[in-house]
């Protein structure tokens, strides 16, 4: 008996370890990536090596594996969009937003996702994805943040510093969307950032350590609140333009 029960320790054991060898390791996206468009080709080839050159050359990106390629240290967050009763009532902020449609054969549940992308030096993003799982939408909100990637102007414009850093804004910017009204300001080293938790997600994956925030409007529609600072981050370039022109 004892040497049937050893016979059959051993066999599961044997049977383990042949399961674990015929484990395969999936692929990465890039690796199976086939580009479909001639900026594609570029990166793919290695023409092109830096995401500068795409900004300077003002290429718009339709692939989202060429940000991967040429920026794999991008980070993401997700913004609390969504809502649900907490405990002992109120309201409990959840990533994903649920809506629901009706139907013949009943509700029709849809998820909605909202994402931020960035490097902490930089590059900033925004995407919303929507799908009928949670785990698709979130996908797609951060594909559509990598297409959207934007390069931003960081500085030192406080009067109170001077120090020549590149830890906030170069000067007062403001951005809207919707409701929303955003006022940018810039601010000495060791403030911080001065905004509520969601927006410090974006303003941290841009690279801005130190800025102050002033908001108008309704700010529990953070989308609106978020893409408001996007938009006022997009502005910092509005006097280089004033320039060109």
């Amino acid at each position: 008996m004892v040497e049937e029960k050893e016979k059959a320790e051993e066999e599961k054991k044997e049977g383990q370890e042949t399961q674990e060898e015929v484990k395969l390791e999936q692929p990465s996206p890039l690796e199976t990536w086939t580009p479909k468009t001639s900026l594609g080709e570029k990166v793919w080839k290695g023409e092109i090596k830096s995401i500068d050159e795409i900004f300077e050359a003002g290429y718009k990106i339709t692939e989202p594996e060429i940000v991967d390629v040429l920026v794999p240290d991008l980070k993401s967050e997700l913004i609390f969009i969504g809502g649900r009763t907490g405990k002992g009532g109120g309201a409990q902020r959840i990533p994903i937003r649920i809506t629901a449609k009706m139907h013949k054969s009943g509700r029709r549940f849809r998820m909605t996702a909202f994402a931020v992308v960035g490097n902490e030096d930089g590059l900033v993003g925004i995407g919303k994805g929507t799908a009928l799982e949670a785990r698709s939408a979130v996908e797609k909100a951060i594909r559509k943040a990598k297409l959207n990637l934007i390069k931003i102007k960081r500085g030192c414009g406080s009067w109170e510093c001077g120090c020549g850093g590149n830890h906030s804004i170069p000067y007062k910017t403001q951005g809207k969307s919707g409701s929303v009204r955003v006022v940018l300001m810039p601010a000495p080293k060791g403030v911080g950032l001065v905004a509520s938790d969601e927006a410090k997600k974006i303003l941290r994956l841009a690279g801005i350590k130190d800025v102050w925030v002033k908001t108008y409007g309704n700010t529990s529609m953070r989308i609106n609140l978020i893409r408001a600072i996007f938009n006022a981050l997009k502005n910092l370039y509005i006097y280089e333009k004033a320039e060109a022109e």
